[in-house]
């Protein structure tokens, strides 16, 4: 892939310069914008700002690569509507573009009672978005998956397992073919929006746009300021944290293997996951983190954790779910812990089968109130559009989102 780095010759002709289009992001959000964008405007033109130095540097890669199927989420709800529909896209994209994703299906997995009560709510969830299941009995699941140990299960059948960084490259390769720009190791620091035209102030110098859209993740409720907007809500990082398992155990499951998610809590628990290479990933577990990229347990930065416990929503979420976070925090520490979680449905696993990988960061917009925001949410100025709240299943659902962005705004394109 050659993506375009303009330089010195060529930056005081881009500041001059009025794009149609700025998109700040270049995960897989920005980048299914801007090629959208591109392919329903071709002749309008799209630059696409990143301060990293390429794609995907932050929640697109460094997530379980998981293609929903959109089980959990609340009817008529964004996340249901988009998932599903980006379930379908998604696989679409992939087998057009030859990049390679396994329909592997996934296992939802009740241990106990508690759980089979929950996991026929879920059974009903997926009535509702029009999900297709097969349920499991005890012997049903040990027929399926021999190494996971369970009273019941539900098999969703359309959940896969792709590369999101590959889709992301590729996309960004599009928008160049198209005679777009991309522009890495440039950081976006102050937006100002005029009448006819925004005004993006980066590291870089500025440009000009008719049109700016935000999917700057991490950065979100930054970017809403800079909008010149008051959000209501601040982002929250939570670390995932993830193991890999030993070699020896790449065939340990035929599945991706889901506990029963306990429905007061805003994660969905420790899974595991048949990477798209054939290895198999442990978790993610949830942990609140002291810096918005704090991928590692020592990346600490006392300014952005005092703007955190100086923000009442976050204070509030903790004392709602002090337990949860506790036992997130210890788990953390302890591998013995962490294992323990994924014994419940695979008691075959030991501490020294797990292996160091990669942790991830979730942006989880959380409101002044102590709640989680539960939906993907937007917000839009005259000439500007931000992805406000864009957690997982945002992957899955990049194509539609990109496409709702185009939508919202289009009535301003064509004026």
């Amino acid at each position: 892939m050659n993506l375009s780095r303009e330089n010195s010759s060529t930056h005081s002709q881009a500041a001059k310069r009025i794009y149609d289009f700025v998109v700040v992001g270049g995960g897989i959000l920005g980048m299914s914008t801007a090629w959208q964008l591109q392919s329903k405007y071709p002749d309008k033109s799209v630059l696409v700002l990143e301060k990293e130095s390429g794609v995907a540097q932050h929640q697109t890669g460094h997530n379980s690569g998981v293609i929903h199927a959109g089980v959990y989420y609340k009817p008529g709800s964004l996340k249901a509507l988009f998932c599903k529909e980006g379930n379908t896209a998604t696989k679409q994209f992939c087998t057009e573009h030859g990049i390679a994703f396994d329909e592997c299906g996934k296992l939802l997995v009740a241990t106990n009672a508690k759980e089979l009560e929950r996991m026929q709510d879920l059974v009903t969830r997926c009535a509702e978005n029009g999900i297709e299941i097969e349920v499991l009995d005890q012997q049903k699941l040990r027929e399926r998956e021999p190494n996971i140990t369970g009273l019941g299960a539900i098999f969703v059948p359309s959940t896969g397992i792709v590369n999101y960084t590959q889709i992301t490259e590729k996309m960004a390769e599009l928008v160049e073919l198209n005679n777009g720009t991309v522009r890495f190791n440039t950081e976006v620091k102050g937006i100002e929006e005029f009448v006819d035209r925004v005004t993006v102030f980066t590291d870089k110098g500025r440009f000009q746009a008719r049109y700016l859209v935000a999917c700057s993740g991490l950065h979100s409720d930054s970017m809403v300021k800079m909008m010149g907007l008051k959000p209501e809500f601040r982002i929250i990082p939570f670390r995932g944290e993830y193991f890999l398992l030993k070699s020896q155990h790449n065939q340990i499951v035929n599945h991706l293997i889901y506990p029963i998610p306990d429905p007061d809590l805003p994660f969905l628990g420790v899974h595991l996951t048949r990477m798209v290479d054939g290895t198999v990933t442990v978790g993610p577990n949830a942990v609140l983190a002291f810096r918005r990229e704090g991928y590692k347990k020592t990346d600490i930065s006392v300014f952005e954790t005092l703007g955190m416990f100086f923000f009442p929503g976050l204070i509030k979420l903790v004392l709602k779910h002090f337990k949860a976070t506790m036992n997130e925090l210890k788990n953390s520490c302890s591998k013995s812990g962490y294992l323990k979680l994924v014994q419940k449905y695979c008691p075959s696993l030991e501490v020294g089968d797990l292996a160091d990988y990669p942790s991830g960061i979730r942006a989880q917009a959380v409101m002044r109130n102590g709640d989680v925001v539960d939906d993907f949410l937007f917000m839009n100025s005259s000439r500007c559009l931000a992805v406000c709240n864009a957690p997982s299943p945002a992957a899955t659902s990049a194509i539609p989102i990109g496409k709702h962005i185009i939508d919202q705004l289009a009535k301003q394109v064509m004026d």
